[in-house]
């Protein structure tokens, strides 16, 4: 696939582009963290659990409070994946799929190994993180998706008939890419999917969700956002299950106040579409962050996955000064996300002109091998 650059930066100022990108990252690390111990509790058992109006803190999971599930661990990679992508813009052979099915396969690896393997130079910073190396239930579709080096693609989908919310939890750094057009972004978000996820629900959940994100990272309101997506969803085949549940939750926004009854209808059986859906509706209806975080992980579907989607959502439209600071605090791994979020930015904004010749490129940019 090809791509052009667009020049936004007068537009979008590179500070506030920086805010964003650590809010998408952070706001969706948070929002795993908070839900990942209510994932598999019904509604019922986690008032039961935390209390009667619901989990409304960062609870202990995996021995500690804050600890971030497989959708936080692969956002990363993501994130790894299209910096190296950007990195080799300039090489003959480049191809941003194939530099994503490359960091998701380091990702798979870390699922395997006890910890880093320093023979493997070419894995670069991010895999030597020795707490990426905790295992946080990936489901079956990522390991069989990732199980080998056969990439996915669109035309050859793993999993065709995963239906899961696990692509579309990794996707936001997709919407990041704000030199580009949503054309595009929606394009490789979708490749990048079906590499674990084939069904058209699900890595056209993806694609949706990282054009909103995009439109949200350039200065557009949510619902100017949702609208994008869902003109651009219209000319893919498939896409009617994706655009009926977008329609679905602005709809919902305006049928009284929120609440888990309308989380769980909007939600539906988990699946990729019904989690988007019920990301957008909380961050709409959200009174703030925290409101619309608790309000997306207290229902009975996959809280973790809620959570980071609406997390995302929140942090690209308000930026990382709007998440809360105290949960930020407790964030399993926030310095390696802080880290890569600055790379990114860094990357996205001035990237261009620092590339030089392999094993020429100052500092930070350096550590993003081009093999």
């Amino acid at each position: 696939m090809s791509t052009t650059s667009v020049a936004v930066w007068g537009r979008v100022e590179q500070q506030d582009f920086r805010s964003r990108v650590r809010g998408t990252l952070l706001g969706a690390a948070v929002g795993d963290a908070l839900g990942g111990p209510a994932d598999a509790l019904a509604l019922d058992e986690i008032r039961s659990v935390y209390g009667g109006e619901g989990l409304l803190d960062l609870a202990f999971g995996h021995g500690r409070r804050g600890t971030v599930t497989h959708h936080t661990q692969l956002t990363l990679f993501t994130v790894d994946g299209l910096i190296r992508a950007q990195v080799r813009r300039d090489t003959g052979a480049w191809h941003p799929p194939t530099d994503l099915h490359r960091a998701y396969l380091r990702w798979a690896a870390t699922q395997r190994d006890w910890g880093p393997d320093e023979r493997r130079k070419d894995d670069g910073w991010l895999a030597r993180e020795e707490w990426l190396y905790a295992r946080r239930d990936p489901t079956r579709a990522l390991l069989v998706g990732l199980g080998d080096e056969t990439m996915g693609t669109l035309e050859a989908p793993k999993n065709p008939g995963e239906l899961g919310p696990e692509a579309v939890a990794r996707s936001g750094p997709f919407g990041l890419l704000v030199g580009w057009e949503p054309q595009l972004v929606i394009q490789l978000a979708v490749e990048c999917a079906a590499q674990t996820h084939g069904h058209p629900i699900a890595y056209l959940s993806a694609g949706a969700y990282a054009v909103i994100v995009h439109a949200l990272a350039r200065g557009e309101s949510l619902d100017s956002a949702v609208q994008r997506a869902l003109a651009l969803l219209a000319a893919r085949p498939g896409h009617q299950p994706v655009s009926d549940a977008l329609q679905h939750a602005l709809g919902a926004v305006r049928q009284g106040l929120p609440g888990p009854s309308r989380v769980e209808e909007l939600a539906g059986d988990g699946t990729a579409d019904g989690l988007l859906a019920a990301a957008v509706y909380c961050a709409l209806v959200g009174e703030d962050v925290r409101h619309g975080l608790c309000l997306a992980v207290n229902q009975s579907g996959p809280s973790a996955a809620a959570g980071a989607l609406t997390g995302g959502l929140l942090g690209a439209l308000h930026g990382e000064t709007a998440l809360p600071p105290a949960w930020l605090t407790e964030l399993e791994g926030r310095p390696t996300i802080l880290e890569l979020a600055d790379d990114f930015a860094m990357e996205m904004t001035q990237g261009p002109a620092l590339h030089g010749p392999a094993g020429s490129s100052p500092g930070w940019l350096a550590r993003y091998p081009r093999a």
